[in-house]
């Protein structure tokens, strides 16, 4: 055997890190990194955060796993708070995303079967969207670089063009149990679609008897400045999907449902090993517990504009390199004239850290809890990552061919 004896899925940067405090990131040897990507949206509360630790560190010398045989209380209680700050009167935990996607699928199409109409079982979806991994939820996302290679593509997925809800209404038949969205698609490029459209999502699902599922893996716990994303909408969905940010970085993710939407999923239907341990919940309370604090996120939105305005200023000066600033709270990017490699490359090169995603745009997600003085510091290293490729005419012209 050569080479690493790891699968060779990820395309990783070589660079890794040691150690985490707050917004930064440390390498073995000493080198700070300040991480605007959080673990892709993960690091809600950045790294070390005190109360997280000791939240684990208490659980851990407790009990770390029993299974769903019995009562977890820690799950009571985030259930109970999650319910009472949402829409829902039900959750389902998971430990990611994905997981959290394919309980919502079945959830939507277990409401139809038990109303009698089991021919409903087909879930509408949006061009660019991304949902997971599973066979489901690249089935869902309809990405052709996620499905290829996998055989067929799993049945009862209908993508439609994001945006166009009179495509939406046409592609509403009798078999259509549900319409799955993200109130801003993440990976796809930032792209937040107009509040208007999602009402008028909401009015057909109410018109049809569909349900409205919101993918709020990225967007949610606080992401936009608001606990959840759809908040800003004035919808509400009938499920809606968590992780990511739950966690702090601890693998959680969660399923939250209407008690109509989740009448179907009765003892049996569904289930999981680890799913709501009591070490993902001791962690997940300790992220709310911060959260939920008076003020907290509106310092988010705060900090978002605060970022959102200075990333405006620096496209300003170079229209050559940024075509747009898009996003909400501290879910930004910055959309590129060229593909962002080379814009990751000179942000590295400054010490400083995004995620890139589709259209040409590199994500900027920085803790929920990231500083002033951290936001005004990473302006400055972006200026000078921007200001690098605007004087590189050569790099910028052989990225745009």
């Amino acid at each position: 055997m050569s080479g690493s004896a790891l699968f060779d899925t990820f395309a990783r940067l070589p660079l890794s890190f040691e150690q985490g405090e707050g917004s930064w990131l440390i390498t073995a040897d000493g080198t700070r990194y300040l991480d605007f990507a959080a673990g892709i949206a993960v690091n809600s509360l950045g790294h070390g955060h005190p109360h997280l630790v000791a939240a684990l560190t208490e659980q851990a010398n407790k009990l770390w796993h029993v299974s769903n045989l019995y009562e977890i209380p820690g799950q009571s209680r985030l259930g109970a708070r999650l319910v009472e700050h949402s829409f829902a009167d039900k959750v389902f935990f998971t430990n990611s995303g994905a997981e959290a996607l394919e309980c919502a699928i079945k959830t939507a199409r277990r409401y139809h079967y038990v109303n009698g109409q089991e021919s409903r079982f087909r879930v509408i979806t949006f061009e660019g969207a991304f949902h997971g991994r599973t066979l489901a939820t690249i089935a869902a996302g309809g990405q052709k670089k996620y499905l290829e290679g996998f055989g067929p593509k799993v049945e009862g997925f209908d993508q439609i063009p994001f945006g166009d809800l009179q495509a939406v209404e046409k592609a509403i038949t009798p078999d259509t149990a549900a319409i799955l969205m993200e109130p801003i698609q993440g990976e796809s490029g930032i792209r937040v679609p107009p509040a208007q459209f999602v009402r008028g999502l909401r009015d057909l699902c109410d018109k049809h008897g569909v349900l409205l599922i919101f993918d709020e893996v990225q967007t949610g716990i606080g992401r936009t400045g608001k606990l959840f994303a759809y908040e800003w909408t004035g919808v509400t969905p009938d499920i809606a999907t968590i992780a990511k940010g739950i966690g702090g970085g601890f693998p959680l993710g969660a399923c939250l449902a209407t008690e109509e939407a989740a009448k179907g999923m009765t003892p049996g239907v569904h289930g999981t090993t680890f799913g709501g341990n009591p070490l993902a919940m001791a962690v997940g309370n300790a992220v709310l517990d911060v959260i939920l604090e008076p003020g907290f996120l509106e310092e988010v939105a705060r900090k978002g504009l605060l970022l959102k305005q200075g990333l405006a200023a620096i496209a300003d000066e170079f229209p050559q390199v940024v075509e747009e600033i898009r996003g909400t709270g501290l879910l930004l990017g910055i959309r590129c004239k060229f593909p962002p490699s080379a814009l990751q490359q000179t942000m590295r090169d400054e010490k400083i850290l995004g995620a890139p995603a589709g259209d040409n745009v590199l994500r900027l997600l920085p803790p929920l809890n990231v500083t002033d003085e951290d936001i005004q510091e990473g302006l400055e290293r972006i200026h000078r990552a921007v200001e690098a490729l605007a004087s590189a005419p050569a790099m910028t012209a052989s990225a745009k061919v």
